[in-house]
């Protein structure tokens, strides 16, 4: 429970490289996420190179902080899978466990969502070469943090409703 009440959305990173074995666990987390059916419904693109991590903060305008992050990782999803209106849901399971991971590493991530927006992720697409029955979700930011902030407590007994 420690990483859910600690994560919080880090933008700044310092500029040493995530290490292999970390970026295989944090991609071992995604993948173990629920999924509708068992179906996986996702594709996890791994970018380190400060070209295309450039391209893909030009894919929309809150992703600014991809130009400096030592990694990105763009979780897609596959649109040939069977139940294809899950895909999206699976795969925001998928990037949650991830961010959460990132935080037990001692990692700093930040969510950075580009779908449903077309525009932004027909831009991923491009700039990843996307095959077809793929399409960009959401990118993650991600490298040892450079910043510090406090997580805001944000349970609202006004939003819990009881039935008894």
């Amino acid at each position: 429970m420690k990483e859910i009440f600690h994560r919080v959305s880090i933008r700044r990173y310092e500029s040493r490289p995530v290490e292999e074995e970390k970026v295989e666990q944090l991609l071992r987390a995604a993948m173990a996420a629920p999924s509708a059916r068992n179906q996986q419904p996702w594709a996890f693109y791994v970018v380190t190179d400060r070209g295309t991590l450039g391209a893909l903060a030009d894919c929309s305008p809150y992703a600014g902080c991809l130009r400096e992050a030592p990694l990105g990782i763009v979780v897609c999803c596959q649109t040939n899978c069977p139940r294809p209106e899950y895909a999206q849901i699976d795969c925001s399971a998928a990037t949650e466990n991830l961010l959460l991971a990132a935080d037990s590493l001692g990692l700093g991530a930040v969510w950075l969502g580009i779908a449903p927006i077309q525009e932004r992720m027909e831009a991923a697409a491009r700039a990843l070469s996307l095959p077809e029955e793929l399409c960009a979700f959401a990118f993650i930011a991600c490298g040892y943090p450079a910043e510090s902030r406090p997580q805001q407590d944000r349970y609202d007994t006004d939003r819990v409703h009881y039935i008894k």
